[in-house]
C-alpha cells in the first residue's frame, strides 16, 4: 500500500453509507489499485466537502467555488470529473457504472453553467461524492454491472423528446407571431 495516501482512508462524504471505508476492503476487480480508489475519493472530497461552514453541517468544495465564473468555471471542474471517470474506466469499472457517472458529471456541468442557478445547483448536487458512492457499491456490493445500453437510451429518449417538443413550441410560438404581426 502506498504510504502517501494512507492518510486518505478515513475521508467521509455527508450522503455516504460508507463512512470511514478503509479502502482495504475493497473488493477490486481487474486491475483497480488501492491508491487509485483513495486518490479518486481524496479529489472527490476535495470538490464536493472540504469546507464545512461554522456552526453548521454544510460542506461544500472548489466545485461551487471555481463555478463561480460562469461557463469558464465549469470547463475545468468538468474535466476534473471526467479525469476521475476515466481513471475507474481503466482500472475495470463496468459499462453501467461509467455511463451512470458521466451523467451524473454531465448534468453537474450543464446545469452548474447557468448563472446564479448553477451555483446554487453546484452547492447542493455533488456529482463527485455521488460518483465515490457508486464506485464503493460497485467494488463493495457487485452493483452497478452491465452494459449500461439501457441507461443511454433512456437518456437519449429524453433529449429526443425533449428536442422535439422544444422544436414544436418554436414552431407554434413563431406561427402565432406571424400571424400577429402580418
Amino acid at each position: 500500500m502506498d504510504k502517501q495516501f494512507s492518510a486518505l482512508d478515513g475521508i467521509t462524504f455527508a450522503n455516504s453509507n460508507f463512512k470511514n471505508l478503509p479502502i482495504h476492503r475493497l473488493k477490486t476487480s481487474a486491475q483497480i489499485k488501492p491508491d487509485k480508489l483513495r486518490l479518486v475519493r481524496f479529489i472527490a472530497n476535495l470538490m464536493d466537502n472540504y469546507f464545512t461552514i461554522p456552526g453548521t453541517n454544510f460542506k461544500f468544495g472548489l466545485d461551487p467555488i471555481i463555478g463561480l465564473l460562469p461557463i469558464a468555471g465549469q470547463i475545468p471542474t468538468l474535466a476534473i470529473s471526467l479525469a476521475m471517470v476515466y481513471t475507474m474506466a481503466q482500472y475495470g469499472a463496468s459499462n453501467k457504472l461509467i455511463v451512470k457517472m458521466t451523467l451524473n458529471t454531465l448534468l453537474d456541468a450543464t446545469v452548474g453553467s447557468i448563472p446564479i442557478i448553477g451555483t446554487l445547483f453546484d452547492f447542493a448536487y455533488k456529482a463527485n461524492t455521488k460518483n465515490v458512492q457508486l464506485i464503493e457499491e460497485h467494488y463493495l456490493e457487485n452493483k452497478h454491472t452491465g452494459s449500461g445500453r439501457n441507461i443511454l437510451l433512456i437518456v437519449f429518449a429524453i433529449v429526443f423528446l425533449t428536442f422535439g417538443f422544444i422544436c414544436y413550441f418554436t414552431y407554434i410560438l413563431i406561427n402565432y407571431l406571424y400571424h400577429l404581426i402580418f
